[in-house]
């Protein structure tokens, strides 16, 4: 059973930056996708980036440029630099296998294992 644990938010200003963690255990030796989800206020939660096993990334349009994923085999790190308040909400660190999701990444419901979250704030 895989277990993430994420950790890493806070509250900043515009324009700052935050750098979130995930930590992995209990993950087999299938090829796993790692996605990292954001949940607005009152809104459904929303893909924002996601990495494979070979640690090819892709982004939702309103990350490109902005944040950056990337993954070992312990955890997996999304930085965010020019935050804007926006980018406001709950961080969830989400993953499955590969095949399955990798090419509906997007989709939160593809996915089986969850983290339990963690504020990013930004004003």
């Amino acid at each position: 059973h895989v277990q993430l644990v994420e950790s890493g938010g806070g509250s900043v200003q515009a324009g700052g930056s935050l750098r979130l963690s995930c930590a992995i255990s209990g993950r087999s030796n299938e090829n796993y996708f790692l996605a990292w989800f954001r949940q607005p206020p009152g809104k459904d939660r929303e893909g924002v980036a996601g990495i494979d096993s070979d640690g090819l990334a892709t982004y939702d349009d309103s990350a490109k440029g902005r944040f950056r994923i990337s993954h070992n085999a312990a955890k997996t790190t999304l930085q965010m630099n020019n935050l804007k308040p926006e980018d406001t909400g709950m961080y969830y660190c989400a993953g499955d296998s590969q095949q399955k999701v990798r090419r509906n990444w997007l989709a939160a419901y593809e996915y089986g294992s969850w983290g339990q979250g963690t504020q990013v704030t930004v004003s």
